[in-house]
């Protein structure tokens, strides 16, 4: 059954959108109008919602007790994570299994729960890279299968949180590059 978008959910996915900067290669209208319907699409398929990178701040920043998931690959994570972010990697384009939707060698289901934790109703929030970045999705998608009823999408990711001057956490490498900074 194909789901229509009513016009305040494209209006939130249009105030989702960070900046034309974090966007990346987006300099065109419609290009943003293709990344606000994709973000829109997506959130309710998934059934869950959205939030920015500068309400993630505030929530860190006051304590709140909530699960933050980076769904970079590993190698991604290590170049830039909010410090706090618990790690657990997904595919960009969400395939429907399991073993096609993650990444970094074979995680189980089991395995996600463990960073979730035990509390279905406990506030999750994902994010990636960036607006267009598709792996928050597949990682909220796969919350929500997992029966988590409190989930968030940070569509901006760690590119709108450096966008807005936040510090961020780096895994030291050994050749000390960090392709990203």
């Amino acid at each position: 059954m194909k789901r229509t978008l009513t016009a305040g959910l494209l209006s939130l996915a249009i105030v989702a959108v960070p900046s034309v900067q974090a966007l990346t290669s987006i300099s065109k209208e419609t290009d943003i109008e293709a990344v606000a319907l994709k973000v829109a699409n997506e959130t309710v398929q998934g059934g869950y919602k959205l939030v920015t990178m500068e309400e993630v701040k505030q929530m860190l920043d006051s304590g709140e007790d909530f699960v933050l998931i980076d769904a970079h690959p590993r190698w991604e994570f290590e170049m830039a994570y909010v410090d706090g972010a618990k790690h657990f990697g997904f595919q960009s384009n969400h395939v429907g299994t399991w073993e096609e939707d993650v990444t970094d060698g074979s995680p189980t289901q089991d395995d996600y729960r463990a960073v979730l934790g035990d509390d279905l109703d406990k506030k999750i929030v994902i994010y990636c890279g960036f607006t267009k970045c598709g792996r928050s999705h597949n990682a909220a998608l796969w919350a929500k299968e997992l029966g988590y009823t409190n989930v968030y999408r940070a569509p901006g990711g760690i590119t709108a949180w450096k966008d807005l001057g936040y510090s961020y956490k780096v895994v030291p490498n050994d050749d000390h590059s960090y392709p990203n900074q």
